[in-house]
């Protein structure tokens, strides 16, 4: 079933990250409070973050972007192609805002909203895609309650060890054409 175009979300902007970007993308990452959420969750180290900026900037399967919430760079959005689930037009979608740069709720809460308006906005105009999976920590219900107000549906979910501790994921995806 498709689904209608996605409006852009007007104080909300994505762009293709630059090198330029790199050391930002980094600190951000880096954030407690970023870390607590994502599957791997150790302090990265300069060089690992190296290793995988040089992997994905070049790679067209991956685009890393940086997104900007009323004029300040907060976060990033990534979008791999997900081709062994569901073909081309399958993207594996990612992001991570930095807290610090978000402002008080409800600030904070309009970041959070146009980050997935403008993400929706840029697999359907940008990357043409035909469905958006992702993957959240079942523990991050306000991501999940987020994902499922703008039109995602689970489609499982697995554990996953990270480190010595074994959590839940669910499977989300939302079909785009």
């Amino acid at each position: 079933m498709s689904s209608p175009p996605v409006a852009a979300a007007p104080a909300t902007t994505l762009r293709h990250a630059c090198d330029a970007d790199s050391d930002r993308i980094l600190l951000w990452r880096n954030h407690p409070a970023v870390r607590r959420v994502m599957f791997t969750d150790h302090l990265i180290q300069p060089a690992e973050h190296a290793a995988w900026w040089q992997r994905v900037r070049q790679s067209p399967d991956h685009q890393v972007l940086v997104l900007t919430h009323a004029g300040v760079d907060c976060g990033v959005v990534t979008f791999t192609r997900d081709s062994d689930d569901g073909g081309e037009g399958t993207w594996l979608w990612g992001f991570y805002l930095h807290p610090d740069d978000l402002g008080p709720p409800p600030q904070s809460l309009r970041a959070w909203s146009g980050m997935e308006l403008a993400s929706l906005h840029w697999a359907q105009t940008e990357l043409h895609a035909s469905r958006l999976n992702c993957e959240v920590f079942a523990f991050n219900a306000a991501v999940l309650a987020m994902h499922r107000r703008h039109g995602f549906v689970e489609r499982d979910r697995y554990q996953r060890m990270r480190g010595a501790e074994s959590l839940e994921v669910v499977r989300l995806y939302r079909e785009l054409a």
